[in-house]
């Protein structure tokens, strides 16, 4: 019997689903640390200026002298299905590619579509959607999308490669938050316990969809434009992994005030329901041992929640963004939550 395209569930074809499948940070740690390469260093024009080391959202390269002088930014994203309406995905998908340029200060350029597809499986009319959601993200960013790469693979992958320019000695890095610093964060968190609510039972959650569609750009700007130098955007780590790489790439702690942290509707009676991603409780086990509080296991969960295309966490104060802690000198733990 022929599939009819109204019939898909796209997360059913999927093991994990969003940024939430992606490779547990610890892991993903000890392979990077035993590549050669790829070490930033120099400061002259052609110098990688942000690499691998500190877990940054995207490469760059010095491209001109001087202290206006630009970098280019490169960065690629692609995960499989969140959300079961194929133009949905490939919008949250194109949202969640940009914001690695986004969350470091940059403006994206140009990107590429990268597609897998189960062409025996699922019908190729909705990889069409798919593609249609990714372009009108792009569209409504002012980016250029043209062209590609697809293969035949047994789970439908979808996402983008991305390149960016931003100026070089200002961009937003990992490694560059200070003592004094507030904490910053753009977007609610909850997204994957309602995402996982949604592969299980098919409810559709319009915030949810609302909120991993919606561009990072104008935070980045208007970090930009306040002279702020450090952040990241909050996705398959949770809060406390990506505060935890940048707290430790730049020698401070970061304190979270657990009370100021906002979240959708419905995320926290989705937990209590049990809809919790697996990638949600290795973010917790990663941090763990670098972290300080007396909060509850669920709270904790909670914080480190794997979201996809989540919001900027800046190290710096952004008007109309909730502030939900602040980066003080270095003491036992890199992570305090109280």
């Amino acid at each position: 019997m022929t599939t009819q395209v109204s019939d898909v569930r796209l997360t059913q074809y999927a093991a994990g689903g969003g940024c939430a499948c992606k490779v547990p940070p610890g892991e993903l740690e000890r392979v990077l640390a035993d590549l050669p390469g790829g070490r930033a260093g120099g400061t002259g024009v052609g110098d990688l200026v942000v690499g691998l080391e500190h877990g940054d959202d995207g490469a760059a390269v010095r491209i001109d002298e001087g202290p206006d002088g630009r970098a280019v930014i490169a960065t690629a994203d692609f995960f499989t299905p969140v959300v079961d309406d194929a133009y949905d995905w490939g919008r949250i998908a194109a949202a969640n590619a940009l914001s690695d340029v986004y969350a470091m200060g940059g403006e994206p350029l140009l990107a590429i579509n990268l597609l897998a597809w189960p062409r025996e499986k699922i019908p190729f009319e909705l990889a069409a959607e798919v593609l249609r959601g990714g372009a009108d993200v792009c569209r409504e960013a002012g980016t250029h999308l043209a062209g590609g790469h697809s293969i035949d693979d047994p789970e439908p992958k979808y996402g983008l490669a991305v390149t960016g320019f931003g100026r070089a000695d200002g961009l937003l890095r990992n490694d560059a938050a200070t003592a004094g610093s507030a904490l910053t964060l753009t977007k609610p968190l909850g997204l994957g316990v309602l995402n996982n609510r949604h592969k299980a039972t098919g409810e559709r959650f319009e915030q949810a969809v609302a909120t991993m569609t919606s561009l990072n750009r104008d935070a980045s700007r208007a970090a930009v434009a306040a002279g702020i130098r450090a952040a990241t955007d909050v996705t398959g780590f949770g809060l406390l992994g990506h505060l935890y790489k940048l707290a430790r790439a730049s020698g401070v702690t970061a304190v979270v005030d657990a009370a100021a942290v906002p979240y959708l509707d419905g995320a926290r009676e989705s937990y209590a329901a049990g809809y919790v991603p697996g990638g949600s409780r290795r973010n917790l086990d990663w941090v763990r041992p670098h972290l300080d509080s007396s909060l509850d296991e669920d709270e904790l969960v909670l914080l480190a929640d794997a979201q996809t295309s989540g919001g900027l966490l800046v190290a710096g104060e952004l008007p109309g963004h909730p502030v939900v802690g602040e980066l003080v000198p270095a003491g036992d733990f890199p992570l305090v939550v109280r």
